[in-house]
């Protein structure tokens, strides 16, 4: 009679377990959290159109009115007046200590990745170090320090945010701008690149065909 042991070895059920763990894992967690915001979406809808539908109810109701609202308001603060308006509602979270430092973080970073913007605008860049065999990938922030107080080197310097992997944060240096050279990638790409470390890579350039 044979061991099972020898025929699948507790060291390659282990191999084959993680394997497939990690295999599951992101699919399992991606198609959580988008039912989590189905449902978020979908209970959303029911509580606002029920006093007008009553108990007609079709599912996925919800996520056309949650894409409807999001369209809408892109369209509504794409005007020079409702974007005034906003300013007067902005003022509570500007204003109040421990909220304003809250909401300007908040509302700063969306602002970098926003379409349109200035910052969004910023290249990917590689930060070398003079005589330093060491390479690292950030995020130009800034470019311009005049509102920062004074106390910062003189010269022609660039803001760099350097993110950290497998973690929400990074830092941010203050370099010359000598030292930082444009890649070809954009802000989606690195921010998910240095999320896993670089771990990902690429696919190898396809043969042409004979």
């Amino acid at each position: 009679m044979l061991d099972w042991r020898m025929t699948f070895p507790p060291k390659l059920l282990y191999k084959y377990f993680l394997r497939g763990l990690f295999t599951v894992l992101p699919v399992a967690l991606t198609l959580y959290l988008l039912f989590l915001f189905l449902s978020w979406t979908e209970q959303t809808a029911l509580w606002l159109l029920h006093p007008f539908i009553g108990s007609v109810y079709v599912p996925g109701m919800g996520l056309v009115l949650g894409v409807a609202v999001i369209l809408a308001i892109g369209w509504m603060v794409s005007k020079r007046r409702v974007r005034r308006a906003l300013a007067f509602i902005e003022l509570p979270f500007t204003n109040l200590p421990v909220v304003k430092s809250i909401y300007n973080s908040l509302k700063s970073f969306a602002d970098f990745f926003a379409p349109g913007s200035k910052q969004a605008g910023e290249q990917v860049v590689i930060l070398r170090m003079p005589d330093h065999g060491m390479e690292l990938v950030g995020l130009v922030t800034r470019r311009n320090f005049d509102d920062l107080p004074a106390g910062f080197l003189g010269g022609d310097r660039v803001a760099v945010y350097l993110p950290m992997g497998y973690n929400i944060g990074g830092y941010t240096v203050f370099v010359p701008a000598e030292w930082v050279t444009p890649i070809e990638m954009t802000v989606e790409e690195a921010m998910r690149s240095s999320l896993i470390a670089w771990m990902a890579r690429s696919a190898p350039p396809s043969r042409p065909a004979p």
